[in-house]
């Protein structure tokens, strides 16, 4: 009988200590196999494969509701179930209206606010951009500097006195907020 074999009965019996022990010799196994769960699912898939792994390791050895284990393959079988129920409540979780249902990314095109093209533009962002100074001054300064005064992200920090970091978070929210305010 192997060792794993081994350890599965004794966790069958109680021993919260073969649980402990189980998880060393099976996890490179269980790694492997979440990745090729992993890899075929599609983009944007934001669960990794050491948290499948984790997860589903603590479903199979829950020691309060034993499980009985026929064999080493028995237990894989049942991970690979694991692997799958977990990624489907995931994909649920994902597609619930609380988590914003079928709602997609749009993708925002940057150019759109920082060279408008018309008048009309560029009327609707001073509107847009007098609106969201009330609303985050300083990110109100970002916006100006990077399209009025057509500094870099890092020109932008550095007249402000910011990090670049800070910049950029705060470039990208105003993007954000003006492209929702203009649209």
């Amino acid at each position: 009988m192997s060792d794993v074999t081994e350890l599965l009965k004794r966790i069958d019996a109680g021993d919260g200590q073969a649980a402990s022990n189980l998880l060393p010799l099976v996890y490179d196994e269980l790694r492997k196999l979440a990745a090729r769960r992993l890899s075929s699912e599609p983009a944007g898939q934001t669960l990794q494969a050491t948290a499948l792994v984790h997860e589903a390791y603590l479903r199979l050895v829950d020691v309060e509701s034993p499980q009985e284990w026929d064999s080493r393959a028995h237990f894989f079988v049942a991970a690979a179930e694991a692997m799958r129920r977990i990624l489907v409540e995931s994909a649920r979780r994902k597609k619930s209206l609380k988590r914003g249902g079928e709602l997609s990314r749009q993708e925002l095109v940057e150019s759109r606010i920082a060279a408008p093209s018309e008048a009309g533009d560029i009327e609707a962002l001073d509107e847009a951009l007098t609106a969201f100074a009330a609303v985050d001054p300083r990110a109100c300064e970002v916006v100006k500097l990077r399209c009025f005064a057509g500094l870099t992200l890092d020109e932008s920090a550095a007249a402000l006195g910011i990090s670049r970091r800070t910049a950029a978070r705060l470039w990208t929210y105003a993007r954000a907020w003006l492209h929702e305010r203009i649209e």
